[in-house]
C-alpha cells in the first residue's frame, strides 16, 4: 500500500483492488497548504473542525466516517476508537469535540491515524487499536500532541513505522511546533524526507522507525 501526505492531518491511503481512504481533509483558507482536489472511496473525520472536516474537498466518496465504530468497505476494515477531546486533566466542556482514532486494515497491514489526539490514550483505548504497523501521529502541539507526548504515545503503541503530522511548515497558517522538536525527542540526528511511503509486510522494520513525508499538492 502507499501513503501520501497532503499537509496537516490529511493523508491518502491507496492499494490496488482496495478502497482508497482520505483522512481529515482540511479547509485550506483556514489552515493553509494547497486547496485539496482529491478522489477517494472513504473519507474519515477525526473531529469537527476546519482542519479536519472539509469532506466537500474530496470527490467520489461513497462513505464518510466521523465517529467510532467498525466498518468494512471495499476490502478495507476500518475501526474508529473515540478518545476524550478535552486534553489531559481537563473536563470536556459542551461543544468540545471528541477525537476519533481510526485504524485501517489493508489485508493485514494496519495504519492508525491518531487524529487530533491531545493526551495519552487509556489502556483500554490502546488495546482497542490492536497491533499497529504504521502510526500517523500529531507532533506539533496546537491542540494535538506535542513532541514529548507524541514520543510517549509511540512508546505505548509500538508501531513499526511512524509518520509525523500536524506540525509547523512554511505552508501552514497555524501556530505549531517545528518538526525538529519531535526529531530531537525521538533521538534522531536529522530529518530525511520522501514523497510518499510504500508499505509491505516484508519491509516492516522490527524496531520503530520514523519516516518524514513531504507534503504534496493534490
Amino acid at each position: 500500500m502507499e501513503i501520501t501526505w497532503y499537509g496537516h492531518s490529511c493523508f491518502r491511503l491507496t492499494e490496488r483492488n482496495y478502497a482508497t481512504v482520505v483522512t481529515d481533509p482540511f479547509d485550506n483558507k483556514s489552515i493553509g497548504y494547497s486547496a485539496l482536489k482529491l478522489k477517494s472511496d472513504i473519507v474519515t473525520v477525526s473531529h469537527d473542525a476546519p482542519g479536519h472536516n472539509n469532506v466537500d474537498a474530496v470527490k467520489g466518496a461513497s462513505h464518510v466516517i466521523d465517529g467510532a465504530g467498525e466498518f468494512e468497505i471495499g476490502g478495507v476494515f476500518v475501526t474508529g476508537v473515540s478518545t476524550d477531546g478535552g486534553g489531559a486533566g481537563k473536563k470536556k466542556g459542551k461543544g468540545s469535540p471528541n477525537n476519533t482514532i481510526y485504524v485501517f486494515d489493508y489485508d493485514g497491514i494496519t495504519v492508525a491515524h491518531l487524529g487530533d489526539l491531545k493526551q495519552t490514550p487509556t489502556q483500554s483505548e490502546i488495546e482497542s487499536l490492536g497491533t499497529i504497523n504504521v502510526a500517523l501521529v500529531p507532533v506539533g502541539g496546537g491542540g494535538g500532541l506535542n513532541a514529548a507526548k507524541a514520543a510517549e504515545v509511540i512508546s505505548l503503541i509500538e508501531p513499526n513505522l511512524v509518520i509525523p503530522m500536524h506540525y509547523s511548515t512554511p505552508a501552514v497558517k497555524l501556530s505549531l511546533d517545528s518538526l525538529s522538536k519531535f526529531v530531537k525527542e525521538m533521538g534522531l540526528s536529522k530529518e530525511e524526507t520522501q514523497p510518499s511511503l510504500k508499505v509491505t509486510r516484508s519491509g516492516l522494520p522490527s524496531e520503530t522507525h520514523v519516516v518524514v513525508l513531504e507534503y504534496q499538492a493534490s
